[in-house]
């Protein structure tokens, strides 16, 4: 009975505020004027005419240099104003989870330790309340990746504006995600996360070679008749064929050294580190098996006594600056609150030694590129998706991001959420005071 409480209240909750109805496909040509525009793959255009068309960008253009015609088209004055990319959030929950305390809205995770065949697609909640938050941020990509066991399950690219989860997909199936065994094991205070000990994992070598046995099987399974059916072994062929990624889990130096000879054992090329910590360490076999990683939470603290205190800020400029393919998620605690931050935590990468530019490309084109979509996302570039926004300011700044307009697929969304519904509300009520 209490459960069954718990799950109406939840939906009276979700009806109290209805997600803003979807966009309709663009049916108008549309000329964003005067924009200063960051491309997302280091260039910048000051005075910028963009053409959008039936979802796409047909022209993009220097506008004191080449001048178009624009009879017939809708025109937005972007005079003094910014425009970028969509921005792109991999290793995400989002729409996963809606409240942690009503278990009935929470399917982040499946029971048991190999869950390849596992897809978090089918799990999206495309109307999350959550979701439709990171929209004024310009967060309007992510890949929404299941959590859990050694082998979570497979992940698939979505973005934020759609009826369900058929609507929203971009990529479905692009990469399984396997949970690599820690070197160390610690120890919390009891109902706490502060860390009272670390020893060294005695399971360690036993946990690799579980790992390199399933994938054995899978392999001489794949290979065979395969018959009879095993769906775990038979959602992993995309791995040893080359179609689909292997994220792999890991921050220690230790665990990244061991993971890339892994997959070079198993003749595994399609591979992302997803956390890399200690990927700075790590510069030289990364760049040999040109490997890209996924940092974790750059607004983070330090986990070891002797790193630096600003490490979590400045890891991406020590990775960039070294030829690594690098873009951030947000994950940790309260990660779906703190995904809108996004673009935030790219800008504190500036602060920290990366160019403005170079700081976008880690939430824009690099993004697109790890989740395998730049060739339609990640940057304003002529033939790709009309997915971008325009910003008042600086999109990295949380002072001066504030967006005017955002397309999707060439569709301009609503920028309206369950928290601005209720500023507006609690702005008239102070107003009659």
């Amino acid at each position: 009975m209490k459960t069954f409480l718990s799950y109406i209240a939840f939906v009276c909750c979700l009806n109290a505020f209805a997600q803003q109805t979807p966009a309709t496909k663009q049916t108008k040509d549309i000329a964003i004027l005067g924009a200063k525009a960051h491309i997302g793959n280091g260039t910048v255009i000051e005075n910028s005419v963009i053409i959008l068309s039936d979802g796409r960008i047909t022209n993009i253009v220097d506008g004191d240099v080449v001048k178009l015609n624009l009879t017939n088209i809708d025109v937005i004055n972007a005079n003094g104003k910014h425009v970028y990319p969509g921005f792109i959030l991999p290793n995400s929950t989002l729409g996963l989870v809606e409240i942690d305390a009503v278990k009935a809205s929470d399917d982040e995770k499946e029971m048991g330790a190999w869950n390849p065949h596992i897809r978090s697609l089918i799990a999206y909640n495309a109307e999350s309340k959550i979701v439709e938050s990171l929209r004024p941020n310009g967060v309007l990509i992510g890949q929404i990746t299941p959590q859990g066991g050694r082998m979570s399950g497979t992940s698939s690219v979505v973005q934020f504006d759609a009826w369900n989860w058929e609507d929203a997909a971009i990529k479905i199936n692009d990469a399984i995600h396997l949970n690599w065994p820690s070197n160390f094991s610690a120890s919390h205070a009891l109902f706490s996360n502060t860390r009272t000990g670390i020893s060294a994992n005695e399971n360690y070598n036993e946990q690799i070679k579980e790992i390199e046995t399933y994938f054995q099987n899978a392999i001489a399974y794949n290979k065979g008749d395969k018959k009879p059916t095993n769906l775990p072994f038979t959602s992993m062929e995309g791995l040893f064929n080359g179609n689909q990624k292997l994220f792999i889990h890991v921050n220690e130096e230790k665990g990244i050294i061991d993971a890339t000879n892994f997959c070079k054992t198993f003749q595994l090329n399609n591979v992302v580190i997803v956390g890399g910590k200690e990927a700075y360490k790590t510069i030289d076999i990364l760049k040999e098996n040109n490997i890209p990683v996924v940092l974790n939470r750059v607004h983070s603290l330090p986990d070891s006594d002797d790193d630096d205190y600003n490490l979590p800020y400045k890891t991406a400029r020590l990775l960039v600056n070294q030829g690594i393919t690098v873009c951030l998620d947000s994950s940790g605690d309260m990660e779906r609150m703190s995904s809108r931050n996004l673009p935030f935590y790219a800008g504190t990468t500036v602060t920290y030694g990366l160019s403005q530019e170079q700081a976008l490309q880690l939430i824009t084109l690099n993004a697109a590129k790890v989740l395998g979509i730049d060739t339609d996302y990640g940057s304003l570039e002529k033939g790709k998706s009309a997915t971008l926004f325009i910003s008042e300011g600086d999109a990295l700044d949380m002072k001066t991001n504030t967006i005017s307009h955002a397309f999707i697929d060439g569709r301009q969304i609503s920028l309206e959420t369950h928290q601005t519904e209720l500023w507006k509300r609690y702005s008239e009520k102070l107003k009659t005071k």
